[in-house]
């Protein structure tokens, strides 16, 4: 419908997505779910009651079972201009579409007066060929993917549903491994371009996949669907203001998704790893009951409603709990440092903006364009940034292309080379294709495209900007503006190494006023990560933080950039625990009054006696370079001998001696516990066994506090050698004999 041969004749249909659209005032136009939200919102004038219409306007909102924000705002805003203006009643007409769907959404539309609501159902005509159904609950599901891969005929294929894409990629690489290469799976996530996707599905018989092969893809001869009936949801916790990637089971109306896969082609086998009761829960919860909703009330606030969340709400087929919307409305006044949630200076000024996707990108454009004069670097590192949701795309740049600034300025790096032919050429002349091939980034050219796409859409919207137009296309390519103008909006995203903090090398800790440490590691995907014999960076700034409820898990940072101290303005307060023995130091050797003398100008210092800590409080870059002074003049070299404290001539004497000198003809027994500490503790341990003096020295270089940690481990281990009646070699492959408790 959107293509013609006959050049005379009429396209019936058109398209819009963000940044490009073709023949949009036809009479069938097909939109984003985004595109028609923004057009609800923000077009006053895409349907009044003098719009002149012969027949009804028909709205067609398909997979609306999926409950995403963007289908639930949609769904919301036509309610609301269904019910407060009934001229309209009579010209619109709403068509809701969906495999499965929960009742609260035909409801919303019942209840709107004068409304008639009529519902037609498919009848249950089941799938064309059989589907058996088997349960394996808690089975591997790598080993039934081999029990099947054997059964199968030459062209079946064997469809596996996992939680995540981590998930999808182990299973992937464990299946190759444990078959020696004989079973190949490929992955199938939602990153991936779609013509590759397609060729995975034409070449291969086994897939891994998360939900993206639920309803999109095809699979010409899909034999069997293994289902672990998990899926990885985000949740907002408004109390920790994080997203969580929960592992929850899947929903009923999920499970018939995947189901529906087989039998098209084919008898097929659906083969559950779940032990759960599928009708305990038929749908999903709908993301907007379990999301971070401040961009969604800040779009509202700078739309022609004027109202935010706790107006909508009534308009929502779910609506979110009344503490999500509190705290919304509390964080819209924290950002604006006002008292009330309605637009302040500020808030205008961003709501001239055009839609970056979140609040925080917004607030960094507009630093960029108003203070750091770098306003084009961050339109165009946003326009990548909007359609990327995972780091996967790093690892197909070119290393030409990799900052050693991080991820930001690479992926800034790849957009100017684009630009740069896009702006030399004819725009009829421009072919993304041929420009990728010459660069090497034919692996990323569907993420290319669609951010190119952004970046033109930016670029109109810009150039019809009085106050933005000429600011907008200032470049600088300078790391530090750029720096500073993300770090307007991310403020609450700086990490700090922890090896800087005298902590555990190669993880990191949000650098802030809380107790409540946030450790995270870099993802291994980022320009940053480095091997463990390398030092990591010292402070970064972090685009995304990817918490999970997985036991002991770590944040996982994505989409960093190497910032350094003196660029991090925004207050902070930090307290840095001592113990007697420390603060002495500080103040008999004055480094407490040399460390005043070189920050005090700008930060202040002082020690607590009563809590036992240096109070450190001004801007965050500069608390962070007086805190590692502090730390770095606190570490002292320590001495101490491995002793035989028991009485002569007794039983325990005599036998800790012999052990003591077994241990210093062995003295890389001490070796794990070396590593462990200067890994976790930056604390480096020397161990000096002189056989012929029968002496053991110790010397420790770290503060005051680890070496009494240190001193336990080793008085501890004394203990353990006096115990013991018969030492052993580490490499002997025989256990150390205890001697037996004297009655």
């Amino acid at each position: 419908m959107t293509t013609v041969k006959d050049p005379s004749s009429q396209k019936l249909a058109g398209w819009a997505v963000s940044g490009a659209e073709d023949n949009q005032n036809s009479k069938v136009l097909y939109l984003t779910d985004g595109l028609l939200k923004e057009r609800l919102l923000y077009d006053e004038n895409v349907i009044t009651k003098d719009t002149q219409l012969n027949r009804s306007i028909v709205f067609f909102i398909d997979e609306v079972h999926e409950r995403s924000v963007n289908i639930d705002h949609c769904l919301a805003l036509l309610a609301r201009l269904l019910t407060l203006n009934s001229d309209l009643k009579s010209k619109i007409k709403l068509i809701i579409s969906s495999a499965t769907l929960d009742a609260s959404v035909p409801k919303l539309f019942r209840q709107i007066p004068q409304i008639r609501f009529a519902k037609f159902e498919m009848p249950q005509m089941g799938t064309l060929h059989h589907v058996t159904k088997c349960a394996r609950p808690n089975a591997n599901i790598l080993n039934i993917v081999q029990e099947l891969y054997q059964e199968r005929k030459r062209y079946d294929q064997i469809l596996c549903f996992v939680s995540s894409v981590k998930e999808v990629n182990e299973c992937c690489s464990l299946l190759k491994k444990i078959t020696g290469g004989a079973i190949t799976a490929y992955p199938l996530v939602q990153s991936q371009q779609a013509s590759v996707q397609q060729e995975y599905i034409d070449t291969g018989s086994v897939f891994f996949s998360t939900t993206v092969a639920e309803t999109s893809l095809t699979f010409p001869q899909l034999k069997y669907v293994i289902d672990t009936g998990m899926i990885n949801v985000p949740v907002y916790d408004p109390k920790s203001k994080r997203t969580v990637l929960k592992a929850e089971r899947a929903a009923e109306s999920t499970i018939k998704q995947r189901l529906g896969r087989l039998g098209r082609t084919q008898p097929g086998t659906y083969i559950s790893l779940y032990d759960f009761k599928v009708v305990d829960k038929q749908y999903p919860t709908p993301q907007i009951c379990q999301s971070d909703l401040m961009n969604i009330e800040f779009s509202l606030r700078k739309s022609p409603l004027r109202k935010g969340l706790d107006y909508m709400k009534d308009f929502l087929p779910d609506k979110p709990s009344k503490d999500i919307i509190d705290h919304t409305v509390q964080q819209l006044r924290d950002l604006q440092k006002a008292p009330s949630e309605a637009l302040t200076n500020h808030g205008i000024a961003l709501a001239k903006l055009p839609d970056f996707g979140s609040l925080a990108m917004s607030k960094c454009v507009l630093a960029a364009l108003k203070d750091y004069h770098c306003g084009r670097d961050l339109i165009s590192l946003s326009s990548i940034l909007s359609v990327l949701n995972t780091t996967v795309v790093l690892k197909s740049i070119p290393q030409d292309f990799k900052s050693p600034d991080g991820d930001f300025m690479t992926l800034l790096n790849v957009m100017d080379q684009i630009l740069l032919v896009k702006q030399s050429v004819p725009t009829k002349d421009f072919r993304l294709e041929a420009v990728c091939q010459a660069k090497g980034l034919t692996g990323i050219q569907h993420i290319l495209k669609q951010a190119l796409r952004r970046q033109t859409n930016l670029e109109k919207s810009f150039n019809l900007s009085v106050d933005y137009r000429t600011k907008a296309q200032i470049k600088s390519n300078n790391w530090e503006l750029i720096a500073k103008s993300l770090l307007t909006g991310y403020s609450g995203n700086v990490f700090a190494s922890m090896k800087e903090l005298q902590d555990r090398s190669h993880l990191y800790v949000r650098y802030n006023n809380s107790a409540d440490n946030d450790i995270a590691e870099l993802d291994s995907q980022s320009v940053l990560a480095r091997t463990t014999n390398k030092d990591p960076p010292s402070l970064v700034l972090v685009r995304d933080i990817r918490y999970s409820t997985s036991v002991r898990s770590k944040a996982l940072l994505s989409f960093v950039g190497e910032i350094k101290p003196e660029w991090v303005e925004y207050g902070i307060t930090r307290q840095l625990k001592l113990t007697t023995e420390e603060e002495t130091r500080l103040n008999s050797n004055n480094i407490f009054k040399n460390a005043l003398a070189k920050f005090s100008h700008r930060i202040n210092m002082l020690l607590n006696n009563t809590a036992k800590a240096a109070v450190l409080s001004g801007p965050a870059g500069t608390v962070f370079t007086s805190e590692l002074h502090l730390r770095q003049n606190m570490v002292e070299e320590f001495q101490f001998q491995l002793e035989n404290k028991n009485p002569p001539n007794t039983a325990n004497h005599t036998n800790l001696a012999r052990n003591l000198e077994s241990v210093m003809k062995m003295p890389q027994i001490f070796r794990p516990m070396q590593w462990r500490w200067q890994n976790q503790k930056q604390v480096t341990i020397t161990v000096n066994c002189n056989t012929s003096t029968s002496t053991c020295d110790i010397t420790v270089n770290g503060r005051n506090s680890e070496y009494q940690n240190v001193k336990k481990e080793f008085d501890s281990f004394l203990k353990w050698l006096q115990d013991c009646a018969v030492i052993r070699h580490p490499n002997s492959g025989k256990q150390t004999i205890f001697k037996k408790p004297e009655k």
